[in-house]
C-alpha cells in the first residue's frame, strides 16, 4: 500500500511517500481502507523531532485521524460489518498512522462517520473534536453562565472548543487573528480578541476557564498571561504538548487550580459527536486538502500557522 512516512525526524522534507506492507488486524482490530486522513499539529511536532517522537520506530507512518471504509472484521457479526464508511483514532505511535490507504484500528476508537459529511470532512474532526470535547466537557464542564476563554479558537480543536462551549451555554471569549473574528461570532464566541493587536490581560478579568492551546512555547507568554485573567479558584488547561512545563507551579502561585489534557479515543464520544454533526449544532471547517503525496507541503502549509479549522490529507477515492 501507499502511505507517507519518515525514517528520520526533521523538516516536512523529510516525510515523502513510499511502499509498505498493508497492516494485519489482530484480536479486536478492524481494517480500513483509508479514504481521508487528518493532518494536525502533533503530527508536525513528531515528524520534526518532538511530539511523540520519542516513541517512534523508524521508518514510521504517521497520522492519527482518519475516515474510510471497513474491509475486514474481528467476526462476521461484528456491528460495524465490511463496506461500513467509519471515522475515528488509530492508536499512533504504537501502530501504523493514518497517512495510508489501510489502517488497523481498535474496535472502541472508531464508530459510524457522520452521514452528512463526506469523508474529506469527516478525516478533520476525530482528534481535534475529541480534544475539544474532552476540554470543554469532561474538564472545564462548560454550563451556562461559565465564562470561558479560548485561545487560538480558529484552530483545528479551538473551532471545535468555541462550538461546544456555545452549545453547553458558556460564555464564550476567543483569541485570534482579525480576519477569523466574525467566523468564530457564528461559531458561538460572544467575543473575540485580536491577539495581534490586543493584549487579552488588559481586557479580561474573572474568566472561569481559560483552555490553552498557545502555551508559552518558542517564546510566547501566553500561558503565563492567561494567570492574570483567572478568576481565583478558576481552572487553566493546558493543552500542547510541552509549551509550559512550570505551568503547575505557576497556577499554584496565582491561586487557581491546572491541569493538562490529553485525548483518549473513543468510539462512544465520536457517535455522540457525529450526531452533533449530523443535526448541524456543530461544523467541522476544511482549510486545505492534499494529496497523499503532498503531506510534506500540507505539514509545510500548516506550520505557517495561518491555518482556519482542518488540514486534510485525501487519500483514495470514496
Amino acid at each position: 500500500m501507499r502511505a507517507a512516512l519518515i525514517d528520520r525526524t526533521g523538516a516536512p522534507e523529510v516525510l515523502h511517500s513510499a511502499e509498505v506492507d498493508v497492516p494485519h488486524p489482530v484480536l479486536g482490530e478492524l481494517l480500513v481502507r483509508v479514504v481521508a486522513a487528518g493532518v494536525n499539529p502533533i503530527d508536525a511536532k513528531t515528524r520534526a523531532g518532538a511530539g511523540v517522537s520519542a516513541h517512534l520506530t523508524l521508518p514510521a507512518v504517521l497520522g492519527f485521524d482518519f475516515s474510510g471504509v471497513v474491509v475486514r472484521t474481528p467476526y462476521e457479526a461484528h456491528p460495524l460489518p465490511v463496506g461500513t464508511e467509519v471515522y475515528g483514532m488509530v492508536p499512533f505511535p504504537r501502530s501504523g498512522g493514518s497517512y495510508a490507504e489501510y489502517v488497523v484500528v481498535p474496535s472502541q476508537s472508531v464508530t459510524r462517520k457522520p452521514a452528512a459529511l463526506s469523508h474529506v470532512e469527516a478525516a478533520g474532526v476525530p482528534l481535534a473534536a475529541l480534544t475539544a470535547w474532552g476540554l470543554v466537557v469532561e474538564t472545564a464542564h462548560a454550563h451556562e453562565g461559565q465564562r470561558l476563554l479560548i485561545h487560538a479558537g480558529a484552530g483545528g480543536v479551538g473551532h471545535f472548543a468555541v462550538q461546544l462551549a456555545a452549545y453547553f451555554g458558556a460564555h464564550v471569549i476567543a483569541t485570534s487573528s482579525a480576519n477569523n473574528a466574525a467566523w468564530l461570532h457564528e461559531l458561538g464566541a460572544a467575543q473575540v480578541i485580536d491577539h495581534t493587536s490586543e493584549r487579552f490581560e488588559e481586557i479580561l478579568r474573572d474568566v472561569d476557564v481559560v483552555i490553552d492551546l498557545v502555551g508559552n512555547a518558542q517564546g510566547d507568554d501566553t500561558g503565563t498571561r492567561s494567570m492574570q485573567v483567572i478568576r481565583p479558584g478558576g481552572l487553566y488547561i493546558n493543552v500542547p504538548t510541552g509549551s509550559w512545563p512550570g505551568f503547575l507551579d505557576a497556577a499554584a502561585t496565582a491561586g487557581v487550580r491546572a491541569t493538562s489534557y490529553r485525548v483518549i479515543p473513543d468510539g462512544d464520544v465520536l457517535a455522540t459527536l457525529a450526531r452533533l454533526l449530523d443535526s448541524r449544532s456543530i461544523q467541522v471547517f476544511i482549510h486545505e486538502v492534499f494529496p497523499l503525496d503532498d503531506a510534506g507541503a500540507a505539514h509545510a502549509a500548516l506550520e505557517q500557522g495561518r491555518t482556519r479549522g482542518k488540514t486534510v490529507l485525501q487519500i483514495s477515492e470514496d
